[in-house]
Formats: C-alpha cells, structure tokens, sequence
C-alpha cells in the first residue's frame, strides 16, 4: 500500500500508532523543556484545550465533511460499507493538517510555549481517536469502556449513520444531539 493510500495496512496502522506515541511523549518532553516554571498551571490548560479542540474536530468533521462533502463523503461510505476494512487517513496527511492548521498558525502568531502545548493537546486527542476507532472495529474487549464505544459506534455504523458521529467521545453528540435520542425518536416511526 501507497503511504497515501486510504486502504491502511497493519504496518500503516502501527506506523500510526507510533506515530503519535513517539510525538505525544516527544511534545511533553519538548513543553516540560521550555515551560517557564509559572506557567504549568497555563501549560495544562492548553493542553486540555487541545483535546477539546481535536474532539470537536472528531464530531464535525465527522458529521459535516465526511457524511456531507465529497469526495470524503464518498470514501467514508466505503468504510460504512465495509467496516471490518482498515479505510483511514494515511498518518502524513494527518500529521500535515495538524502541522498547517494548528502547530505553524499557533506559533507564528503567539509562543513556541502555546503552539506546542496546544499541539501536543490535538495529537493526544488525535491519537485516542485513531486508537478507539481502530478497537471499535477490530478489538475483542470486555473493557467497559471499550464495550460502551464499540456499541455507540455501531449505532453509527448499523443502525442510523446521521447520529453518533463521536468515536473518542459521545460529548459533541450529546450537545448537539445527535446521539441515542435521535435514533428512539426516529424509531417510533
């Protein structure tokens, strides 16, 4: 497979893995390095509000891009129609999109100290939603957790595709909801 492709092998997908692993810790070193000592309390701050901000990337682009815009649209369908195939975005595209829109617009327009707090925020987020989107589709768990996810990505997946669009999190769909209620209101009819 092509490291564009969106057919990923196992490779791609422990390429991905390690990816994101090796840059979680690397970023944390890179913050722990140059975080002036006031500012830990910020650093933590930032780095959660990272997270938020790849969550709700997770639910919008999710519901708006790949369930509405084409051609994303229309590769998303294939991996609702073939689930148990590993259909995903390549590591370098993402990593790009998470260098260009978040790590080089944070830094050229505040500190090296936010854009790499935020940064690392986004590329945890990110990395535990290619982690629990891997597990909903391939991993035989008991973890409840994992249960709980794998049964809301399902919902998504076979039972109504315009709701539960949250992998990492049903928050977003809760919010807007778009999540179980949508699907009993739906099925009474």
């Amino acid at each position: 497979m092509s490291f564009l492709s969106l057919e990923q092998s196992r490779r791609d997908i422990a390429i991905d893995f390690l990816f994101y692993g090796f840059n979680t810790s690397f970023l944390t070193l890179l913050l722990y390095a140059i975080c002036p000592s006031n500012k830990w309390q910020m650093s933590l701050f930032l780095v959660a509000l990272g997270v938020v901000i790849s969550s709700a990337v997770e639910y919008f682009s999710h519901r708006f891009i790949l369930h509405g815009l084409k051609p994303f649209s229309v590769w998303h369908h294939r991996h609702h129609q073939q689930p148990k195939s590993s259909i995903g975005t390549p590591t370098i595209v993402s990593a790009a999109l998470i260098l260009v829109l978040i790590f080089l617009p944070m830094w050229l327009f505040t500190t090296s100290f936010y854009a790499i707090a935020i940064t690392l925020g986004v590329v945890i987020g990110y990395g535990a939603y290619i982690v629990t989107h891997h597990a909903t589709h391939h991993w035989k768990g008991r973890n409840r957790w994992l249960v709980n996810r794998k049964r809301w990505h399902a919902l998504h997946h076979c039972v109504n595709p315009d709701c539960c669009y949250g992998v990492s999190s049903s928050f977003w769909d809760h919010l807007f909801a778009t999540g179980t209620k949508k699907i009993k209101v739906e099925s009474k009819y």
